[in-house]
């Protein structure tokens, strides 16, 4: 009954006109660029180029906004027809640059700076278009944000033939200037790919000549990949079966490029790969209790810190270390260590379930950090001093000493936590684990034994962030109790919750978007994490089950799309 009231009062509140809607998506845009405006970014990234002399960041950021508003009024099919569509866009456009405009107005007359340090010169000539009249400036910036409204309704409203080339163009020219950093380094490593970046890149970034010539190869490509499933489509061909059928080659290949970019990219991009590898390592580990087995672990970090530390004091050249072994003799141990560690913290948690277990699981991560800290602990583990000296491992009489070689680290570690994990979730114990996620008073009826399974599922869990304890200790050369924070259990539960539940891609795509991504954003200083959160916000908002979720998770979410259609029709009817 009371969903009937919800649903009903939902109903009831969505008779606004169209209009009225264009109108509150402009408002949230223009909010949102105002917003990029008082805080700074639009300031730092005035002389960050997109397109040299032709596009800096700053203005990018504030097309987006405008474009955004245009796409989203057609998008949701407020208007009958798309002549209005293109009309509500360009009100939705011109609404959130009003925004600007009067902001730009404003600063012309009151000093906003004693409260807003950012709403400088700079910023008032960014905003007018370094015009002499302000109002004339604002007067463009409504304007402009009217056209690139218009512009982005009338993308949507494009016939796909026609809509894909274009939005491949649009993203190949954003992304060659936004991640022009990487690029080059890639570009200019090579005497076979030189030619290429000094034809798209001049040393001051992306030239409008290359922003051009990356446009029109991103719509060639896309029509020429839509070309071909056309054709193979109308021959009759079974799609999901030829996918299915070339799932495996495409996985080792992708494989083959992975493992071998890092060797042609150099350290930087060697650095990036490792630490996307090391969370999806992490990442595997705690998707095995998170998301098949539902159990909710924040302290997560703590098996983490297991096998970091226990690594380090079977190989460390320091006083506390009990002995030199080589890495490849502490790593096993370190994993046992770990695996002995997830049994005993399951233990007291048994009977927790919901958001009790999520805060019992954090009491515990924070009751090992504090131990590590202890004065009791420091003659074993060092206490804040921490150990150091830990030796990078040899393979074959060489030492891993870079980025690049240790990323081979990572990554055959990863293949192998990943082959487990599959292994694990088409077994016997993995349906179990699903079982209890769904409904353990079910399961425990169906006859599994809740106290093992559970526990299996923490003790492997910690496996695997023994695992990435034991290569994280030798990558640092040292440990401090400082790194083994909060922060790292709730990086890597982010990271599944926007890869997907319960999918193994899902985790290493998670890990590539919210760690892969901020650090090839790292020229952006401290705002890049900002783009952190907004990137979790718009995929837990846009896409709740996952990047690429699991089968299953894709099952659920129709089922329970069907089952509300169902309930919001019936209600419509009794509200009619």
């Amino acid at each position: 009954m009371s969903f009937d009231v919800v649903a009903s009062s939902r109903v009831e509140r969505d008779t606004a006109t169209p209009w009225e809607h264009a109108l509150s998506i402009g408002l949230y845009c223009g909010i949102t660029a105002l917003a990029l405006a008082v805080v700074g970014i639009l300031s730092l990234f005035i002389q960050r180029p997109i397109i040299v002399n032709v596009l800096s960041l700053s203005y990018a950021l504030l097309g987006a906004c405008f474009f955004v508003a245009g796409m989203l009024v057609a998008s949701r099919g407020l208007f009958s027809n798309p002549v209005m569509s293109v009309i509500g866009g360009t009100f939705a456009g011109a609404i959130a640059a009003a925004f600007l405009g009067t902001l730009a107005l404003v600063m012309s007359t009151v000093n906003l700076r004693p409260v807003f340090y950012v709403l400088d010169a700079a910023l008032l000539k960014l905003l007018t278009f370094q015009m002499p009249s302000v109002a004339l400036g604002a007067a463009t910036m409504v304007g402009l944000g009217a056209a690139l409204g218009a512009f982005g309704a009338v993308i949507v409203l494009l016939p796909s033939v026609l809509r894909r080339p274009v939005s491949a163009a649009l993203v190949g020219a954003v992304c060659a200037g936004l991640f022009q950093e990487l690029i080059r380094i890639l570009l200019v490593n090579s005497s076979a790919t030189k030619w290429l970046h000094d034809l798209i890149y001049t040393w001051t970034g992306l030239t409008l000549k290359g922003a051009i010539i990356v446009a029109i190869a991103s719509a060639i490509g896309i029509m020429v990949k839509d070309g071909i499933t056309g054709s193979m489509r109308m021959a009759g061909v079974d799609m999901a079966a030829t996918k299915a059928k070339y799932r495996w080659p495409m996985l080792i290949l992708s494989l083959i490029v992975i493992g071998v970019f890092p060797l042609y990219g150099g350290n930087f991009v060697g650095q990036v790969f490792l630490m996307v590898g090391f969370f999806a390592l992490m990442g595997m580990g705690l998707n095995l209790e998170v998301g098949l087995a539902g159990l909710l672990d924040l302290g997560f970090v703590a098996f983490y810190a297991v096998g970091a530390y226990v690594t380090a004091l079977l190989m460390a050249d320091s006083p506390y270390a009990l002995a030199q072994l080589s890495f490849w003799v502490a790593m096993p141990i370190a994993v046992l260590a770990s695996i002995v560690m997830g049994l005993l913290f399951g233990i007291p948690v048994l009977k927790v379930r919901g958001d009790y277990l999520a805060v019992a699981t954090l009491g515990l991560g924070e009751i090992v950090r504090v131990i590590v800290l202890s004065d009791a602990a420091s003659p074993l583990l060092a206490g804040a001093k921490g150990i150091l000296q830990i030796p990078r491992p040899y393979v074959f009489g060489y030492q891993l000493n870079n980025q690049v070689s240790l990323f081979y680290v990572v990554f055959f570690g990863a293949l192998l936590a990943a082959y487990i994990a599959w292994r694990l979730e088409n077994s016997r114990l993995g349906r179990a684990w699903t079982a209890i996620r769904d409904d353990e008073d079910v399961a425990q009826a169906l006859g599994i034994n809740l106290i093992g399974v559970k526990l299996l599922a923490y003790g492997l869990g910690a496996a695997f962030a023994g695992l990435a304890g034991s290569i994280f200790a030798v990558l640092v050369g040292s440990i401090f109790p400082h790194s083994f924070q909060l922060i790292i259990s709730i990086n890597v539960l982010a990271l599944i919750i926007v890869g997907g539940m319960g999918s193994l891609p899902g985790v290493v795509l998670g890990s590539a978007v919210l760690i892969g991504l901020p650090e090839m954003l790292r020229e952006f200083g401290e705002f890049r994490y900002l783009f952190y959160g907004l990137a979790i916000i718009a995929v837990t908002r846009l896409k709740p089950e996952g990047l690429w979720p699991s089968a299953a998770k894709v099952r659920e979410m129709q089922l329970d799309a069907e089952t509300k259609a169902a309930v919001q029709a019936s209600v419509m009817e009794k509200v009619a």
